[in-house]
């Protein structure tokens, strides 16, 4: 053991003192071959035959001095910093080889890491909350937006209460509404989006505030004191990142909230449950009689109990809900429709991941393919050189070591290069705002990213290498013949680069095939007919303020705004909506008066609830019967417009004008618009209606709509003027 010790030891400080050792070992080699040249010369032999005899006699010089080597210190670090010596001179020659070489190395790497990064982030990567892997995602299986997804305090309340496969349950309020609050007193005004949560939705992910607390179950009463807990962008873009925020007041909506605590840096409420938004800060939301009647309304999440299959789980929701609707049939439906938090934050996303990930490993095999045939090209032109080398003694395996070594150096050099570009790409990517995927903001290049990148370079340059490297021809013989004309050596060299470039043709032709289609999709996509015209169109969220709590005040003020709107130049039309297409998307029963429905087969559509000008300023076609007036007031006969869709539902056959619809009331069709896409521009439209807001209560944002030809930036600040009289206080 302590020979073995005492050897390795040895070696190890032999490889440190390699040059000494060196010029020893060829001082012994001279002093011997000078030994045998004079015991040759003593026997009568010429000078010359006597010196070529006691290099015979040695086997030659350079492979003496190899053996030694071997012998010595460490022969595999040894010879591979030779070849890396070697290597960086060989490629320091050719400059314009190795520059061109690694920039192509480099953009393929870059791009490989990039998507790496993205996969990570959105299906490897574990969600950034306490044992993420027991959280769960409880969705009511029903159509119609986020009603049919969404579920009733009360049934909340029961299955929490009554399940046995859940440690917790927790949920927020679906319908947070993008700027619905109105911060002022704190500087410049500020449109803010709050998102209410229950008590225990921050524990039950096991997210711990930075500063203070959480909120008490006193604190999520109805009518409870105002509290409010602050996201940590918000906090340090509008308080400074003061420490002692804590106990300050804010005037939300024209109400005073406390701050009880700052959330941390690491939560990010809309990367995980509403990309593509922002969320500001949260409220409570009570769990209470008085929002139990706002129907569905709550997306919930629950933890498992350890040992717990989802499947279990499922089974166990399903058998409850399904009493607990036997027992309350005034209360809505709910089908539990069950899968994991992470799967359902990315795993929609995971097919186009994938293809992605194809398209970028075709990439790379362009990459190798092309340099695969430039290093072809350049071997073909070193043969001479090899050929010397394998005449003094290189063997083949070492050649080919050699060829590899350039390889790998070449892919080192783009992966450094590259995983500079993917770095700088992954920042741009997570911090642009521009793609509406989960868990984009945390995304960055972490060591499992490096660790890819580096895995890849080596992958890459034995790829690219390999086919040159077996291409190495060690003789002298050999080499003269492959650069002679028409020698089989430079056919099979040609063969080689024409089924390389075939290769590199193949795969640009998937990936120009999947782009021609993906580019033919993108733009059937920007084809779709939304049903409005959105080129002319542009909103501002208004709110009434506390003077305008009585309808009749909030009326007055739904037409002064409307009136001062159409003062600013350039404005064709203008009115209020509750909710713009492609935004918030909430479902009501709508049917047919004198027709018998079954409840789970009662009709429903999408609602929204305007005023006049509405639907000019959002340039939707009228198609039959007319438009809202101010005439459709609170003491004027209940009326409503309905789109194509939802009159073929109903009166299929029929002129539905003058018929009446079953909703929040009974009301009278006045019109039939066009179908508007209010989900995405992928689906298709649905049923859709569209209330007087003069005849309804039921809404909590108001957005004036206007139509101008006008830049939006120069309409705007004409309109926050012109709305001064009633806005004093009007978010930028």
């Amino acid at each position: 053991m302590i020979q073995n010790l005492q050897e390795a030891w040895n070696r190890f400080r032999a490889f440190f003192r390699s040059a000494k050792l060196d010029d020893d070992f060829s001082g012994e080699l001279a002093a011997h071959i000078d030994l045998a040249t004079e015991e040759f010369v003593s026997r009568g032999m010429a000078p010359d035959e006597a010196r070529r005899q006691a290099m015979l006699r040695l086997g030659g010089w350079e492979q003496a001095r190899e053996l030694h080597r071997e012998s010595r210190g460490l022969p595999i670090l040894e010879d591979l910093a030779q070849d890396l010596k070697y290597a960086v001179r060989t490629l320091r020659r050719d400059i314009s080889f190795t520059v061109f070489a690694v920039l192509i190395v480099a953009l393929g790497i870059a791009a490989s890491s990039i998507v790496f990064s993205v996969v990570n982030t959105l299906l490897i990567r574990p969600l950034p909350f306490h044992d993420p892997a027991r959280l769960l995602w409880i969705a009511n299986d029903g159509d119609g937006g986020l009603s049919g997804a969404t579920a009733q305090v009360d049934h909340f309340l029961d299955l929490r209460r009554m399940n046995h496969s859940l440690t917790d349950m927790a949920g927020y309020f679906a319908f947070y509404g993008v700027g619905d609050n109105k911060f002022t007193g704190h500087g410049e005004a500020e449109r803010l989006t709050g998102v209410p949560v229950t008590q225990n939705f921050f524990p039950l992910l096991g997210v711990h505030p930075q500063l203070g607390r959480t909120f008490t179950i006193e604190e999520s009463n109805w009518n409870a004191p105002k509290r409010v807990l602050l996201s940590d962008g918000f906090w340090r873009r509008r308080f400074a990142g003061d420490p002692h925020v804590l106990g300050h007041t804010m005037v939300l909506n024209e109400q005073i909230y406390t701050v009880i605590g700052v959330l941390p840096s690491t939560f990010d409420f809309p990367s995980v449950f509403a990309p593509g938004t922002k969320a500001d800060i949260f409220f409570p939301f009570p769990l209470s009689p008085e929002t139990n009647r706002y129907g569905n309304t709550l997306a919930i999440i629950g933890r498992l109990k350890q040992g717990v299959s989802i499947g279990s789980a499922l089974q166990d929701l399903r058998i409850l809900s399904a009493r607990i609707s036997k027992a309350h049939r005034e209360r809505n439906d709910f089908a539990p429709r069950v899968q994991t938090l992470k799967e359902r934050v990315s795993g929609r996303l995971r097919p186009a991941l994938m293809v992605l990930a194809g398209a970028v490993a075709m990439v790379m095999l362009i990459v190798c393919a092309n340099i695969s045939n430039l290093l072809l090209a350049r071997s073909a032109a070193r043969q001479k050189e090899l050929a010397i080398r394998a005449a003094l003694g290189a063997r083949r395996g070492r050649l080919i070591r050699q060829a590899l070594t350039e390889s790998l150096l070449l892919a080192g050099g783009g992966a450094v290069l590259g995983a500079s570009l993917a770095i700088a790409g992954t920042r741009l990517l997570a911090h642009s705002g521009s793609m509406s995927l989960p868990l984009m903001s945390g995304m960055e290049t972490d060591t499992a990213a490096l660790g890819f990148t580096l895995a890849l370079a080596v992958v890459t340059g034995l790829v690219f290498g390999l086919i040159p490297a077996l291409q190495v021809q060690p003789s002298v013989d050999n080499a003269l013949k492959d650069m002679s004309r028409g020698s089989s050596g430079s056919k099979r060299h040609s063969t080689i680069r024409s089924a390389l470039v075939v290769c590199e043709i193949a795969f640009a032709c998937v990936l120009l095939v999947g782009a021609g289609l993906l580019g033919r999709s993108f733009l059937r996509v920007l084809d779709v007919d939304l049903g409005f015209q959105p080129d002319k169109a542009a909103a501002l969220r208004v709110d009434p303020s506390t003077r305008y709590s009585k309808p009749e005040q909030r009326n007055a003020y739904f037409s002064e705004a409307i009136r001062l709107a159409k003062t600013v130049p350039g404005v064709q039309a203008a009115g209020l909506t509750d909710a713009l297409p492609l935004g918030t998307n909430r479902t009501w029963g709508a049917g047919a008066k004198g027709h018998f429905y079954r409840r789970e087969n009662y009709p429903e559509a999408f609602v929204r609830i305007v005023t006049e000008g509405y639907i000019e300023a959002m340039g939707i076609s009228l198609v039959a019967g007319r438009d809202l007036t101010e005439r459709d007031g609170p003491a004027s006969k209940p009326v409503i417009l309905i789109n194509e869709t939802l009159a073929r539902n109903l009166w299929p056959n029929e002129n539905p004008l003058g018929k009446i619809l079953q909703s929040d009331r009974d009301r009278e069709v006045v019109g039939v618009v066009r179908d508007v896409r209010h989900l995405t521009l992928e689906e298709r439209s649905g049923a859709e209606m569209y209330i007087p807001m003069r005849q309804s209560g039921d809404y909590s944002a108001d957005d004036l709509v206007v139509r101008s030809d006008r830049p939006n930036a120069a309409l705007a600040a004409d309109m926050r003027r012109a709305l001064r009289p009633i806005e004093p206080n009007l978010p930028a």
